[in-house]
């Protein structure tokens, strides 16, 4: 398990990353949706829906907490793979949001 700081900083790497993968999706799709980076969380607004998916790490439980669709998602810290997992599914962040922003439309 990552202490704090090790999560502090994976967790702001990883949602960084996601942030330019979300802006970019949302310039080359046109994909009527908004990233807002809030407080170290980022929130994804849909431009036709009145929804939103809230994405922030939980430092407490060193997790990174998706909120969307009416679900929330809990991601762990992949020693492994160094990327943060939906232990359910195996997905790291990224296909994660992909597949939720997928569904959501």
């Amino acid at each position: 398990m990552l202490d704090e700081h090790d999560f502090r900083r994976a967790a702001a790497v990883a949602l960084d990353s996601l942030k330019r993968h979300l802006i970019a999706r949302e310039d080359e799709q046109h994909a009527g949706l908004e990233v807002e980076d809030q407080d170290g969380a980022l929130r994804v607004l849909f431009e036709k829906l009145e929804d939103k998916f809230v994405i922030a790490p939980n430092a407490t439980v060193r997790e990174i907490r998706v909120s969307a669709t009416g679900s929330h998602f809990q991601l762990l810290w992949d020693s492994r793979t160094e990327k943060f997992i939906f232990p359910p599914t195996g997905e790291n962040l990224i296909p994660l949001i992909d597949r939720l922003i997928s569904e959501h439309h």
